[in-house]
């Protein structure tokens, strides 16, 4: 059977949804695998959805790995590395702990849901990780407030959303499945018309992220994530799409691939929802 690892800071409702939706589709047979392990980086006690999260997994029979960042950190007098600068020495130690305590299990591939670290490259060299991004490949880089805004300064015509490979540079790794949509056409046109003329610092003074474009693009992004990490997922397990020794995406065949495109199949699924 194929091995899922399942890496989730666990500090939302999306991130049990996430689980519930994956869990849901391996109960029903969609996808031949099963979750070998749920690690997450806090523990009990330390926030209320944490909580409910780690009952979820405990209610699903998962078994579940704790090891609290905050703790760790905290404990050492320590702080968050800053965005672009490298993992401090404390960080890796961190990750080498984590292994150590995931070691008797082997994942296939890990699938990093909500989890809200960078991981080290000790740790994207032991495993096959995989992390969503809310753009297609070649597309955006950060947030998905950012990969918006970004869109729309560039009036792009398409976006889409990916599977990519986790590496220590955030949103860089190589990409493993996608799917695309237009932001263009009948349902998008008259918001473009209205802020023609406009800046995106224009629009962000007047309406911010209520924008009805803006707010747009996030709901079909939005529809299609789910149901690409299950497609995804579900192809891993199939063999349809693999990662090499060498950290290659690589199709059935074994022949490299820049990504592994599910636009007609999540498209099928998001008109079905």
């Amino acid at each position: 059977m194929y091995q899922l690892g399942w890496f989730s800071t666990g500090s939302d409702k999306a991130c049990r949804d996430l689980l519930e939706t994956v869990h849901s589709s391996i109960k029903r047979g969609d996808i031949k695998a099963e979750i070998a392990f749920v690690f997450c980086n806090r523990e009990t006690g330390e926030s209320e959805e944490n909580d409910l999260f780690m009952k979820l997994v405990e209610e699903y029979n998962i078994p579940l790995v704790c090891f609290s960042y905050r703790k760790y950190r905290t404990n050492r007098g320590l702080r968050n590395p800053r965005p672009g600068e490298p993992l401090p020495q404390w960080r890796l130690d961190y990750d080498r702990e984590v292994m150590r305590r995931l070691n008797e299990f082997h994942p296939d591939m890990s699938v990093l849901a909500g989890y809200m670290l960078v991981s080290g490259g000790e740790m994207c060299q032991r495993y096959n990780m995989i992390n969503l991004h809310p753009a297609a490949p070649g597309g955006p880089k950060g947030m998905w407030q950012e990969v918006i805004w970004q869109l729309i300064d560039e009036e792009a015509e398409e976006t889409g959303v990916m599977m990519h490979l986790v590496t220590p540079e955030l949103d860089m790794g190589s990409p493993v499945t996608y799917c695309t949509f237009s932001i263009r056409g009948e349902r998008f046109d008259e918001y473009w018309r209205e802020i023609k003329g406009l800046t995106v610092n224009d629009i962000q003074e007047r309406e911010g992220e209520n924008n009805s474009l803006f707010k747009l693009i996030r709901q079909h992004g939005l529809a299609r994530e789910f149901p690409l990490i299950v497609a995804t997922i579900k192809a891993f397990s199939e063999g349809k799409v693999r990662i090499t020794a060498d950290k290659q995406v690589a199709d059935v065949e074994g022949k490299p691939i820049n990504g592994y495109n599910l636009t007609r199949e999540i498209d099928e699924q998001v008109r079905e929802g």
